[in-house]
């Protein structure tokens, strides 16, 4: 194949791994029930007038599976760290100890498991999108070649090449949903 078909079919793959990391950090960020620090990686503080990442300004640890503790490296900062929990729309409910802000993670009911689920596969349906988004940009540059003069079968074959990556991208997405699903269903 044409070094321009292999430009294209590289500017896909890295599109479509941009999309799979997307869809990682969003699952991170749909809590399973169990505890873990990276739940808090969305959250900032106000941190002497400016929004800070809370993991710029205290360590986040799990106690157990079910609790998360806070510590600021500042005491000042423990109201600050609470309310931007509280701010974060996460659900979750911080308590200062005056030492440390511990967060006990509730046990999810059986229908809040569902709406999780439902969150996930939108999450992954958003990452098909973006993987099909990528599929017509490339075949569309595909196109254009072949009105440039480029012949069809080589075309074809780009297409395939573009389909088979697709594919593998497709299956990596429904992977990454299926082990989601799986470890917010278990209880």
């Amino acid at each position: 194949m044409t070094e321009e078909i292999n430009m294209a079919l590289e500017e896909a793959k890295d599109q479509m791994s941009q999309a799979i990391s997307h869809l990682t950090t969003e699952l991170q960020k749909i809590r399973a029930g169990k505890a873990n620090p990276s739940m808090l990686d969305s959250v900032t503080v106000d941190y002497y007038g400016s929004p800070t990442a809370l993991s710029q300004v205290a360590n986040v640890n799990t106690l157990d599976a079910r609790t998360i503790t806070v510590q600021p490296w500042e005491k000042s900062m423990l109201d600050e760290i609470a309310k931007g929990i509280i701010n974060s729309n996460l659900g979750l409910n911080p308590q200062n100890n005056g030492e440390v802000v511990i967060i006990n993670i509730p046990v999810l009911t059986e229908e809040r498991r569902k709406d999780l689920v439902k969150k996930a596969k939108a999450e992954g349906e958003n990452a098909k999108v973006s993987v099909r988004n990528q599929r017509k940009e490339a075949n569309d540059y595909l196109k254009g070649l072949k009105d440039d003069g480029l012949a069809e079968d080589l075309v074809k074959r780009g297409e395939e090449e573009v389909q088979k990556i697709v594919d593998t991208y497709t299956k990596k997405i429904d992977d990454l949903i299926a082990l989601k699903e799986k470890d917010i269903m278990t209880v």
